[in-house]
């Protein structure tokens, strides 16, 4: 029987490649991912399955899939040419795979809005990885001149999540 933390790190390993799916089998234990199909599967006999969430990449009924990347393509190509285009302003990117949120809570107002001057250290986001919520700074000096990604939506390692005008 695999540990849950040997079960974390191989969605991690997964997670950050390009393999859609990948199964593992040992001593009778089996763990089966798939991106596309949101599965984890840990088979411990041959009838018995334990079946739990990955971190989503896509929506989780087939027909819908093919929408959902399509729309998280075009947000970040919309907003990558100004981006492009002005070498002062600089990317707040997403260390991890994850959940985007702009505030601590629900209730909460958001850390930056458009228009906030920011410093090194200001958080500016959270990043929700398998229940761990990790804290985002700006690690720059400046001001938030876009958001590029809406609350509660997925993001890609190295995916651009603010822009700032540097000072």
């Amino acid at each position: 029987m695999f540990k849950i933390q040997e079960i974390r790190e191989i969605i991690k390993l997964v997670d950050s490649s390009s393999i859609d799916e990948f199964v593992y089998e040992v001593d009778g234990a089996k763990v089966k991912l798939k991106k596309n199909g949101v599965v984890v599967t840990d088979t411990v006999a041959p009838k018995k399955e334990v079946v739990a969430p990955v971190v989503q990449q896509s929506a989780p009924a087939a027909p819908v899939a093919p929408a959902a990347p399509a729309k998280t393509e075009e947000a970040p190509v919309a907003s990558a040419a100004p981006a492009n285009n002005d070498p002062s302003l600089h990317k707040i990117v997403s260390p991890m795979v994850g959940t985007f949120y702009q505030a601590p809570n629900p209730d909460s107002p958001s850390y930056v809005k458009v228009g906030d001057k920011v410093g090194n250290e200001t958080i500016v986001c959270i990043v929700e990885a398998m229940k761990l919520f990790n804290e985002i700074e700006a690690e720059v000096q400046g001001e938030i001149v876009e958001i590029l990604v809406k609350d509660g939506e997925l993001v890609e390692y190295g995916q651009p999540l603010f822009l700032v005008k540097a000072e």
